[in-house]
């Protein structure tokens, strides 16, 4: 039986081993730094892109290298021009990733994660469990096909799609940095934001960064027993552990946290939540975002009407806590983390 050789991603190559490489093929030195230029500055995704390089060369590379970019098996585009996508890697695991226009902006909701092992009962990853981490090469992919899609420049990252951002702080810090150089994709820090469920040692490790990126704490609740119920893969990390967590956070940095706080019909919108709220926030530096809930196909939580939401809005704000009403992006496609994975897999099946 013949063996399959793969080749190498020569993204992967160290810039010593692209010398090599380029020596090897009988090519100057100053080849090597122009086929830097193109894999980590131009970041293109073919050999024929590289058109100041010989065609021997660009030859040569292709016979021995690849660019294992992700393929696109689903796009959807919302009506307010968001696009998601369902994006497959070579070892055939597949996670979501959002484009998001506005303006003269586009920003890019990533996947860290193929599933989620934390289970939080309002999303849709969590149904599946967790498959595997991602590499930064996979997590800077999805950036890399929302922006050649668009065909235009990503201005923002959101680490908020499938997976838990912590549970793979190397790979996501690689992944950051990268998209900060400003050899590169030249992101702001401030314009890289990182959302967790609340994992300590990750917030931790975050405030030690001499990057000024940004930090969100999926809330969804100020009571124990209640966030619990929405999110048991943080139960440990207790609301007194994780206040005093992200208040370290913000003497070390100075920077502001943001809280996600999605509402939820008769379970975090009543008066007992939102005052378990007000106290949790009341007189620390943070921002809340508030958002109603994504319906997720077949469970029964379902999002809190509006005027519940507008009404948790004057609460926070009379008490000198920054709100905002955050809308949900591609409403009329399947807007929730893991459901166009779910649905994708589904119709297989059927």
């Amino acid at each position: 039986m013949e063996q399959i050789v793969r080749k190498r991603d020569i993204r992967d190559l160290t810039y010593a081993e692209l010398a090599e490489v380029v020596s090897s093929c009988g090519q100057p030195a100053f080849r090597t730094k122009q086929l830097h230029e193109w894999i980590s500055v131009k970041n293109v995704c073919s050999f024929e892109e590289m058109t100041n390089l010989p065609k021997t060369l660009r030859a040569a590379l292709e016979e021995e290298y690849c660019f294992n970019t992700p393929k696109e098996i689903v796009k959807q585009v919302s009506r307010d021009g968001s696009r998601k996508y369902l994006l497959k890697f070579s070892d055939g695991v597949s996670v979501e990733t959002v484009g998001m226009p506005t303006r003269n902006k586009l920003s890019v909701c990533v996947s860290t994660q193929a599933g989620c092992g934390m289970g939080c009962a309002f999303c849709a990853t969590g149904l599946s469990g967790l498959t595997r981490s991602l590499t930064a090469r996979e997590i800077i992919d999805q950036v890399l096909h929302v922006s050649q899609d668009f065909g235009e420049r990503v201005t923002s990252v959101v680490f908020m799609g499938q997976g838990e951002p912590f549970n793979n702080f190397d790979n996501v810090l690689e992944a950051l940095r990268t998209l900060n150089d400003p050899e590169g994709f030249a992101i702001g820090a401030r314009h890289l934001t990182v959302s967790t469920s609340g994992i300590i040692p990750g917030i931790r490790r975050f405030a030690d960064l001499p990057e000024q990126f940004t930090l969100a704490i999926s809330l969804h609740s100020a009571i124990q027993s209640t966030r619990n119920q929405l999110m048991p893969g943080v139960k440990k990390f207790t609301l007194p552990r994780l206040h005093e967590a992200i208040q370290l956070y913000v003497e070390k940095t100075g920077r502001r946290p943001t809280y996600e706080y999605a509402m939820i019909d008769g379970i975090n919108d009543n008066n007992p939540e939102m005052n378990a709220l007000v106290e949790f926030c009341e007189g620390t530096l943070c921002h809340v975002n508030l958002i109603q809930l994504n319906n997720v196909e077949n469970s029964p939580l379902k999002p809190s009407p509006i005027s519940k939401v507008e009404e948790l809005q004057r609460r926070l704000s009379k008490h000198g806590v920054e709100t905002t009403i955050r809308n949900s992006r591609g409403g009329d496609i399947d807007a929730a983390c893991g459901q166009l994975k779910q649905r994708r897999f589904k119709s297989n099946e059927s």
